[in-house]
């Protein structure tokens, strides 16, 4: 692959870009081949397979506001450590992200931050996401970001 590290490095962005600007359906898309752990070794309901999955999870989750469908959020993503098998077509990231958000009602503030650690594979040349498993590092007042 011509350059799979940044390849990898913009899904990680995609992800982020997508996410905030609510698109929840783009974002469910990127983990078609992949399961999401919402915690590390966590219990079946944990863990969400495929498109369905993934749109589950952050539908259940992600508040999404009338006046511009998104969520008032900027999900930065940093410290990307990506590691290639470009023979096995296979990878690993380790990154941080940061969620900062701002609404009407809420100053702008981080609400969370924490790791990401991802892996990839190649599906009919192209990368994608394998699995995603999320770490919660810090935690402020999601009580705009999340539903529950």
């Amino acid at each position: 692959m011509a350059d799979s590290a940044r390849d990898i490095e913009n899904l990680l962005y995609t992800y982020a870009e997508r996410i905030d600007l609510g698109d929840l359906d783009g974002v469910a898309a990127l983990f078609e081949h992949a399961v999401i752990y919402g915690q590390e070794n966590g219990p079946p309901e944990t863990q969400f397979v495929g498109v369905e999955g993934a749109r589950k999870m952050y539908g259940m989750s992600t508040r999404l506001y009338e006046d511009d469908g998104t969520p008032k959020t900027k999900h930065i993503t940093t410290n990307a450590i990506i590691h290639v098998d470009d023979e096995a077509q296979t990878a690993t990231s380790r990154s941080y992200y940061c969620v900062i958000q701002a609404t009407p009602a809420f100053p702008l503030q981080p609400i969370i931050a924490g790791r990401y650690h991802d892996t990839f594979q190649v599906v009919d040349g192209a990368w994608w996401f394998a699995s995603r498993t999320l770490f919660v590092d810090l935690m402020g007042d999601l009580s705009q970001h999340l539903k529950w």
